[in-house]
């Protein structure tokens, strides 16, 4: 089609112009900004069960951490009253008065049941994490460069298969009978062989991704194995790593009430020891808050800590971000 451009009355210098063109400006993208971190958290408070479950986490750790630095305890400040010892949460209102040290009741040295029961879980939710941290932290990285690397995978395999099947149970109770059962002695058990596992996971998620096009022209360009894995691997595997997590934070917890209750626990007075030394209330008429509200707070945290850990999971998949 033609157009007559002298009905316009304008000469060819002002009919056509040359445009400025940046390269610069062409490579910008006009779309929003993207934060992976951003979508991950607006998808997993999109559920309201999971900020129900968040503000529940909160008070717990605000109630492990932050109640016991306003409190003064001490376990046998009541030892040599005998009016004060095993009562109910009624009678130890009654008789000490209306008062919130006293509404689980009072234990065998006369204690206060609620704040034995923060304060040891200040002592069990600590180790937990820390044990976590360090685990997961040596495991992934470990796993990541395991399971890329074919040299290192063929001795990492050798150890795996030795120290892998020695029951870990076993080992962490002769571990805590030959030191002694101190809170760092109780971390070192669970940390000395307890990334293995870890890593020899991730290894396998790593295989399953090492040989993309990607991760070879890398390779053949000279990028070192480690940053490899640092930057082309771990990124990929962030909700399996949260998943990861979710399960290993509250198993250190189940692993030192079980150890205390069958008595090689620690020798403070964790959640395990409040319940180790609280057995024998267990089935004694008027007695039974002792036994029974570290068992249940215990019980509370760690499937707290595994569905905020497990849904974050979920929320991390970029599947779930479409």
């Amino acid at each position: 089609m033609n157009y007559d451009l002298d009905k316009f009355g304008l000469s060819e210098e002002e009919l056509f112009s040359p445009i400025d063109n940046s390269s610069l400006e062409s490579e910008k993208i006009t779309a929003p900004r993207y934060s992976y971190w951003h979508s991950v958290f607006r998808v997993f408070f999109k559920k309201k069960i999971n900020i129900a479950v968040l503000c529940l986490l909160g008070v717990i750790l605000l109630m492990t951490y932050v109640y016991p630095l306003f409190v003064e305890y001490d376990r046998f400040a009541n030892l040599m009253n005998g009016a004060t010892k095993h009562l109910s949460p009624s009678k130890a209102l009654q008789q000490l008065g209306f008062n919130i040290h006293w509404i689980l009741g009072s234990g065998a040295s006369g204690q206060s049941t609620f704040d034995a029961v923060w304060f040891g879980s200040r002592i069990s939710v600590s180790l937990a994490f820390i044990c976590a941290l360090i685990n997961l932290s040596i495991g992934v990285i470990v796993g990541s460069v395991w399971g890329f690397s074919k040299k290192v995978d063929v001795f990492m395999m050798e150890v795996y298969n030795i120290i892998g099947n020695i029951p870990y149970v076993l080992l962490i109770s002769v571990l805590v009978l030959i030191f002694s059962p101190s809170f760092w002695t109780m971390v070192f058990a669970l940390t000395v062989t307890g990334w293995l596992a870890i890593a020899y996971f991730i290894r396998t998620q790593v295989v399953i991704i090492r040989d993309r096009e990607y991760n070879l022209a890398s390779k053949c360009l000279g990028t070192s194995i480690f940053r490899i894995a640092m930057k082309n691997i771990l990124p990929f595997m962030t909700s399996v790593i949260v998943t990861l997590a979710a399960t290993e934070i509250p198993s250190y917890i189940s692993y030192e009430v079980f150890l205390a209750y069958i008595g090689m626990g620690l020798s403070d007075m964790s959640l395990g020891r409040l319940i180790y030394e609280a057995e024998g209330a267990m089935l004694t008429p008027g007695w039974g808050f002792e036994f029974w509200s570290p068992v249940v707070v215990a019980s509370i945290i760690t499937v707290v800590l595994y569905v905020v850990g497990q849904n974050l999971g979920d929320a991390s998949d970029p599947r779930t971000h479409m």
